[in-house]
């Protein structure tokens, strides 16, 4: 169980500041987590995007989820995913002023793609955590020299991840990451939510020797 505290933050992007939720543990390993397309009414305050963060808190892990911009109390307006990689990569930023040593991200729908993204414009992101990625919406191909990509989760009835283009993906992937597919689920999660925060939990790499912060 995890025992910091919720701490509302402001943080710069740019020349904006967006709003965000810390939970500080006493390792100084973190996580930024990303929530689903602003125009369709995601926030950091998303159901997935709790347990994403509820999962990585009972390992010990400080979370940051965020707004991204124009979204909330987060100043500027949506950037079609461009913006939002900077939003991303200030959020690491900020966790690194906060002595944060290992950082990785873990996006939902949009936000698993805006993390691909923001990854490999970073060398210090050595891991991404892609939930729900919409295939069917948005471009992945990039992924396909993606070194990064740690875990991807998906439900089975999800029609923005088709398991056809999910394979495809993985196919072309240099060496693809661990899969999970819950039964029953579908792109919000509705059932499977237990699966979901267990996936995640359960990541090797999530159990590593952790430092004191």
């Amino acid at each position: 169980m995890h025992t910091g505290s919720a701490e509302k933050i402001r943080f710069p992007s740019e020349s904006l500041y967006l709003e965000g939720l810390l939970i500080q543990d006493r390792f100084s390993q973190a996580v930024v987590i990303s929530h689903p397309h602003p125009l369709y009414g995601g926030d950091m305050h998303n159901h997935v995007v709790g347990l994403v963060a509820e999962a990585f808190q009972e390992l010990g892990w400080t979370t940051l989820r965020f707004n991204f911009r124009g979204v909330g109390r987060s100043e500027g307006d949506f950037d079609q995913g461009l913006g939002e990689q900077n939003d991303v990569l200030a959020a690491v930023t900020y966790l690194r002023d906060r002595g944060m040593g290992q950082i990785i991200l873990a996006g939902y729908s949009f936000g698993a793609w805006v993390n691909a993204l923001a990854a490999q414009q970073h060398p210090d992101l050595s891991h991404s955590i892609l939930i729900a990625p919409p295939l069917a919406m948005m471009d992945f191909t990039f992924l396909r020299d993606d070194s990064k990509t740690a875990l991807i989760v998906v439900g089975d009835r999800d029609p923005f991840c088709p398991q056809k283009d999910l394979r495809t993906l993985l196919e072309a992937l240099p060496s693809p990451p661990p899969l999970k597919i819950i039964i029953g689920a579908d792109h919000f999660f509705s059932q499977g939510s237990a699966e979901l925060h267990s996936a995640i939990k359960e990541l090797p790499l999530l159990k590593t020797v952790r430092h004191e912060s």
